[in-house]
């Protein structure tokens, strides 16, 4: 999935494209602790941006839907 958010700087781009390439929320994290107090607090309102982004992507909720009634069931 291709998430797009409008409006953002060179630098929060290239944070964005970091952050995305890392595998892991752990690995997210480390990164984000190596950097100025400010770019961390850039880092994290620019996740929520794409939590956010991700959310308007969504088109269907069918298989949501299905694991958790396979999950109640078991």
């Amino acid at each position: 999935m291709k998430l797009e958010i409008s409006g953002l700087t060179a630098k929060q781009a290239a944070l964005c494209d970091i952050m995305w390439a890392i595998e892991t929320q752990e690995g997210v994290e480390s990164f984000i602790s190596t950097l100025p107090t400010q770019d961390q607090r850039d880092c994290r309102s620019l996740i929520e941006m794409m939590k956010l982004a991700f959310i308007d992507e969504i088109n269907s909720t069918d298989l949501a839907q299905e694991v958790l009634i396979k999950w109640t069931k078991s």
